[in-house]
């Protein structure tokens, strides 16, 4: 569904498990860090309201989006997360770079779900201007943050 029709922080609370014995590693792009500072605080804060212990939320930054990947894989070889959240923003620019940066992320990230036992929340914003980003951190249309904090409890229960 577009996110222009769905608010991505609207969820019904009561279909998410209890994450209060759950281990979650998040991995964030310090790149634009205005938007993905916003997405990892909506991230730490729906874990939180859900159960999870603040001492169970590991948070790791890496430079850049397609860092991204090596970032969580590094976090699927240790054995006590029950899922992984990668956080990123990538705006669209005047070069091709837009595109090949959010292919190899998208790519990246759906082959460790595809060869690893932990599963990795995709939480790339993908946006045509600041704005669209900026209404996805917590403006209008909600923080992608909480949707990627409610997708992991429930994959890390699945």
């Amino acid at each position: 569904m577009a996110t222009a029709l769905h608010n991505l922080s609207d969820y019904d609370s009561a279909k998410v498990p209890d994450a209060s014995n759950m281990i979650f590693g998040i991995v964030v792009a310090e790149w634009n860090p205005e938007i993905t500072g916003a997405l990892l605080q909506g991230c730490v804060d729906t874990l939180e309201k859900h159960g999870a212990l603040p001492e169970n939320i590991h948070v790791k930054t890496v430079p850049g989006s397609f860092e991204l990947i090596y970032g969580a894989h590094q976090m699927t070889l240790n054995d006590g997360y029950d899922a992984v959240i990668v956080l990123g923003s990538v705006i669209r620019g005047e070069t091709p770079h837009f595109d090949y940066i959010c292919q190899g992320v998208t790519q990246g990230i759906a082959r460790l779900n595809a060869t690893n036992n932990i599963p990795v929340i995709y939480g790339l914003l993908t946006t045509n201007d600041l704005q669209q980003a900026r209404d996805r951190a917590g403006g209008r249309l909600g923080n992608k943050g909480d949707e990627c904090a409610v997708v992991a409890i429930k994959m890390a229960k699945f």
